[in-house]
């Protein structure tokens, strides 16, 4: 009912299959509708780790990951991201256990399950230096219907595909 200036204005998102997200505004008679953008992505995943200098070590010199930061916050706590060579998404945040509770999921995070998924734009060269750098293959690489694969364990056994997409 109107009154006066008054409006009434009704919202309603819905989002299409294209993934665009919309809100129809109702204003009187008038509907408008607004396309309403969103991005969102992955920050950081955080992996639970025993020391901060060892996971370093073993994630830039093992693994080829570059440092991007390392940034002491207290007396025992730091902000430490890692990413492999050429990434420009996500990063790995390392961060130290604090007590016995999260100390138990050192090296088991996702209970036995491939946990993180390293994509390479050359498996054979990445595999053979990870070899040579005396990396744990606990799954030789195999031709799958989506790529090559082999899986391996990080310094405190949690399990990773190193994978190579088919084009």
């Amino acid at each position: 009912m109107w009154r006066g200036r008054q409006a009434r204005v009704t919202l309603k998102s819905y989002c299409n299959p294209l993934e665009q997200c919309f809100e129809q505004r109702f204003a009187g008679p008038q509907l408008y509708e607004v396309i309403v953008t969103m991005k969102q992505t992955l920050g950081h995943i955080a992996l639970v780790v025993r020391d901060y200098d060892e996971a370093i070590e073993f994630f830039t010199r093992i693994l080829n990951f570059k440092l991007i930061e390392d940034t002491r916050l207290s007396d025992t706590k730091r902000w430490v991201l890692v990413a492999p060579p050429g990434s420009e998404g996500t990063t790995l945040l390392l961060a130290q256990a604090a007590n016995p509770e999260q100390a138990s999921r050192i090296g088991n995070q996702t209970g036995g399950r491939v946990f993180l998924f390293l994509h390479s734009d050359d498996f054979w060269r990445d595999y053979r230096q990870m070899v040579e750098r005396k990396v744990t293959f606990v799954r030789l690489p195999t031709e799958e219907v989506y790529g090559t694969v082999a899986v391996f364990e990080d310094l405190y056994g949690n399990l990773w595909d190193l994978l190579q997409l088919k084009k």
